[in-house]
C-alpha cells in the first residue's frame, strides 16, 4: 500500500508511539514476575521484544527512539536515577550490536542470534553501569550468570519477536512503504 509522504509519517509515528505503550507496559508487568529469584538482576525482557520488531520493520532511528521512551518512561514509573543508568546502558550497548547485526548482516544471523546478542550485551552494559556506581570492577564474577541468563532470554525474545513480525505481516499492518524511497 502506498501512502503519501505525510500520511506515512504520520502512520509511522502512531506506530511506533503504540510500540513504545506496549513496551513500557511489558516492562511494567515484567516487573511484578518474581524472574529475579533465580538470577538476581535479570529479567526477561518482555519490552526488547518490541524493541526487536521496531528495529527490524522501521530500522534504527526509530527503535532508537522506542528505546529512549521505554527506558525513560519505565524508570520514571518503576525506578530511580540508578534504574534509569543501568537501563540506558544496557539498552543503548544492546541496540548498537542488535542494529549492526540486523543492518548489515541480515543474511549472516538469524533475528534470534540478534536477539542472543543484544541480551549478552544488555547484561554488560547493565554490569559496567554497576561498576561504574558501586566503584569496583569485582560486579564482573556475576557475569558468567548474566550471560546465561541473555542467552536464554534472547532466545525467548527472538522467538516470540519472530512470531510478532509474521504475525503483523499477516494482518499488513507493516505494509507501509514511503513513496520517496
Amino acid at each position: 500500500m502506498r501512502l503519501p509522504p505525510d500520511q506515512y509519517q504520520l502512520r509511522r509515528l502512531i506506530i511506533v508511539s503504540m510500540f513504545a505503550s506496549l513496551a513500557v507496559v511489558l516492562g511494567v508487568v515484567e516487573a511484578l514476575i518474581p524472574f529475579t529469584v533465580t538470577i538476581p538482576g535479570a529479567k526477561l525482557g518482555l519490552g526488547n521484544i518490541v524493541v526487536l520488531t521496531c528495529l527490524v520493520c522501521f530500522g534504527g532511528k526509530d527503535a532508537l527512539l522506542l528505546i529512549f521512551i521505554k527506558t525513560l518512561l519505565t524508570a520514571f514509573i518503576l525506578g530511580s536515577f540508578s534504574t534509569f543508568l543501568f537501563s540506558v546502558l544496557g539498552a543503548l550497548g544492546s541496540f548498537m550490536i542488535m542494529y549492526i547485526m540486523v543492518r548489515f548482516g541480515a543474511k549472516q544471523f538469524s533475528l534470534m542470534m540478534t536477539s542472543v546478542m543484544g541480551g549478552i550485551v544488555h547484561n554488560l552494559g547493565q554490569l559496567l553501569a554497576a561498576s561504574i556506581v558501586l566503584g569496583t570492577a569485582k560486579i564482573f564474577y556475576y557475569l558468567p550468570f548474566l550471560l546465561l541468563a541473555g542467552i536464554a532470554t534472547g532466545i525467548f525474545v527472538g522467538a516470540a519477536s519472530s512470531h510478532l513480525i509474521q504475525s503483523l505481516n499477516r494482518l499488513q499492518l507493516l505494509a507501509l512503504r514511503n513513496p520517496q524511497s
